[in-house]
């Protein structure tokens, strides 16, 4: 089929877009499903659920809650991950009263040394006091116990690790993960048709009855990860930072894990209040993708996720909107990586009408034909790399330019060679032929997303989101309508020198 689809690119001729049939349906508790049987993958269904809540929704002191939560919701429920309930319950509610103590101490006494330049960081544990490394010994006794890693031995302890992923992997599941976007989060796994009901029952779990076990352990995990992730990269920190410099005043301007100051500081009273208003069933929905009987599979999700309990507060919205960039922003970064260049203009939303021509100029730049590779990497021979990116979230948009340097070029020189291939799309329409393949290889790279049931519920899980799911059937029709025109008003329109931001990236001299 694929081969066919080429073929057509090649004749210059539009492909017709794949409708995909989705059925909707809504519990009495407001939990939204979309349901969509195929048996390209005979006995087998894709299914999971998503919260529309991500980064944006934070606020300064709680940072990174959103991705904690992700990591939170594989812990277990009163039922799945413990082997005495009640006393686990104990062991929670004890390490909540000692983290409180600690928290309350840091915030004001060791806050308060670090004002005063007296330690560097309130946090580290090599700071501590007396009474602070006390608590902390508590804590981490209550932990190891908790855990079975402490004097009573493993059979003392009432955690059973991991016991979610074996409860599925037992029946044949597969691929069980999660992500949190700065929009949303979301929660899969590919199980056997036949394992359904399993799916519904254990989902509707961990939704009604989560614990949050471990909460005060699994921050060492989360910082770990921002370890590997970001601090431990050459160049990590300079994004993070440059991410903070672009966004003046919305909430993309914190990094998805968060500031380490908030992943430290934010209390089990905090998160479940957070819980309670991004995590009720107004503020879901599930999916499920494969070959499965849609009556059957309506009665087994109305049973189980019928037990979820709306929320008393509705989420509030995302009122603080990005303030226009009057004056260009430069950031230079000199370290232990190749020389590089990074450009940012400030765009549009996602279902934006101008968002569509900035997806196509996106594709006009990239992949081996485009201009960047030919220009930069081919024509001139500056660049190693060279690639465009429109991002469109659910509250505003960017479109980046970057490009790593090759033999003596330097990024003044990468950054010259931008503004000359700018400048060609500013001044002159997209021929017709390079406009046609490029709305070709789209048209391609869409359909082959929607092949495998996996790549049908994640796109599904970004377009309910961020807009509706039927922008999926309706996005291709949208991309055929742009226009030479279009792209060329979208480059003059935003890629001007006060709406754009800088990062230059200079190898360290030795």
């Amino acid at each position: 089929m694929i081969g066919c689809l080429l073929a057509a690119c090649i004749g210059g001729t539009p492909l017709p877009a794949q409708q995909v049939a989705v059925e909707e349906f809504t519990l009495p508790n407001g939990m939204q499903f979309l349901l969509v049987p195929r048996s390209d993958q005979p006995d087998v269904v894709s299914a999971g659920w998503v919260a529309r809540v991500g980064s944006v929704n934070e606020r300064p002191g709680i940072t990174g809650i959103s991705h904690f939560f992700e990591h939170m919701m594989f812990k277990g429920t009163g039922t799945i991950g413990t082997r005495d309930p009640a006393k686990d319950a104990r062991y929670r509610a004890e390490q909540q009263a000692v983290r409180d103590e600690i928290n309350q101490l840091v915030w004001t006494r060791q806050y308060d040394r670090f004002f005063k330049g007296e330690i560097d960081d309130p946090w580290d544990p090599a700071n501590d006091t007396q009474q602070l490394r006390v608590l902390r010994g508590r804590l981490d006794a209550l932990i190891k116990a908790q855990q079975g890693r402490g004097a009573g031995g493993p059979d003392a302890g009432t955690i059973v690790k991991d016991e979610f992923d074996q409860v599925y992997t037992r029946a044949g599941g597969s691929g069980m993960n999660a992500f949190t976007t700065y929009d949303i989060t979301c929660y899969f796994i590919t199980i056997p048709s036949n394992k359904l009901e399993l799916w519904a029952w254990m989902e509707s779990d961990r939704l009604h009855d989560s614990v949050f076990r471990e909460f005060y352990s699994e921050r060492d995990v989360v910082h770990e990860e921002r370890r590997l992730r970001t601090e431990s990269t050459p160049t990590g920190k300079f994004e993070e930072q440059f991410d903070a410099m672009f966004w003046a005043s919305s909430g993309y301007s914190w990094p998805v894990i968060g500031w380490p100051s908030d992943l430290n500081s934010y209390t089990f009273d905090q998160a479940q209040e957070y819980w309670n208003v991004y995590y009720r069933p107004k503020n879901l929905f599930g999916i499920v993708v494969g070959d499965f009987d849609p009556v059957i599979a309506k009665q087994m999700i109305s049973r189980y996720f019928s037990r979820l309990v709306p929320g008393d507060r509705e989420p509030p919205p995302v009122v603080t909107l990005e303030v226009p960039q009057l004056a260009e922003q430069r950031m230079i970064a000199d370290g232990d990586f190749p020389p590089g260049i990074e450009l940012r203009y400030h765009t549009v939303p996602a279902g934006h009408v101008d968002s569509y021509p900035l997806d196509m100029l996106a594709e006009l730049l990239n992949e081996r034909t485009g201009r960047l590779f030919t220009g930069l990497v081919e024509g001139r021979g500056i660049a190693a790399t060279a690639g465009a990116a429109s991002d469109t979230r659910k509250y505003a948009g960017l479109f980046a330019v970057s490009a790593h340097a090759r033999g003596e070029a330097t990024p003044a020189d990468l950054e010259a060679a931008w503004y000359e291939e700018l400048a060609r799309l500013q001044d002159a329409d997209v021929p017709d032929r390079e406009l046609r393949k490029v709305k070709n290889r789209l048209a391609a790279e869409n359909y082959r997303r929607l092949e495998s049931n996996m790549s049908l519920f994640i796109q599904l899980a970004f377009a309910e989101a961020i807009l509706d799911w039927r922008e999926i059937n309706d996005a291709p029709a949208k991309y055929e309508a742009v226009t030479a025109a279009d792209i060329r008003r979208v480059a003059r329109t935003y890629f001007t020198p006060t709406n754009r931001s800088v990062a230059i990236y200079r190898r360290q001299a030795n």
